[in-house]
């Protein structure tokens, strides 16, 4: 169970628009992104906070809006396959805006970071939602002996 004294629980009360799994996905996205795809340029600062042992923040792969959309599509596609979209869907996720919006919902609580250039708009329209996010079902037939 969620703690009600943490900041994503106060964020779920204050908005409704996305439930707490899209915002469990996108963090899961943003780490699929960094370590899976291998996407960001390492450096200080970022979209994440990965704290080393010692305390301090590790270095961290600042992902764009653009590249954590397109890894948001992969994660998507690998973890639900035909039904990504009805999942996205599900969870209020209706085009890459709703990505940005969960994300900086997430940066104005304090659980993800941003640099100073990045912004919603970095999230509008990135791809078509519909046609990104299907995926081709063929029956291949099966071979008689």
């Amino acid at each position: 169970m969620l703690d009600p004294s943490h900041p994503i629980a106060q964020l779920l009360e204050e908005d409704r628009r996305y439930p707490f799994e899209a915002y469990v996905f996108v963090f899961e996205a943003l780490h699929y992104a960094q370590h899976a795809l291998n996407m960001g340029a390492e450096g200080p600062g970022g979209t994440s906070a990965e704290p080393s042992g010692e305390g301090q923040p590790s270095a961290e792969h600042h992902v764009t809006g653009q590249e954590l959309c397109e890894a948001i599509r992969r994660y998507a596609l690998e973890q639900f396959g035909y039904m990504a979209k009805t999942v996205l869907n599900n969870w209020g996720m209706h085009g890459t805006g709703d990505f940005g919006e969960i994300v900086f919902n997430l940066i104005r609580i304090g659980q993800m970071r941003k640099t100073p250039s990045d912004t919603r708009v970095d999230f509008e329209n990135v791809f078509d939602f519909d046609a990104a996010l299907k995926q081709e079902f063929k029956i291949k037939p099966s071979k008689e002996p």
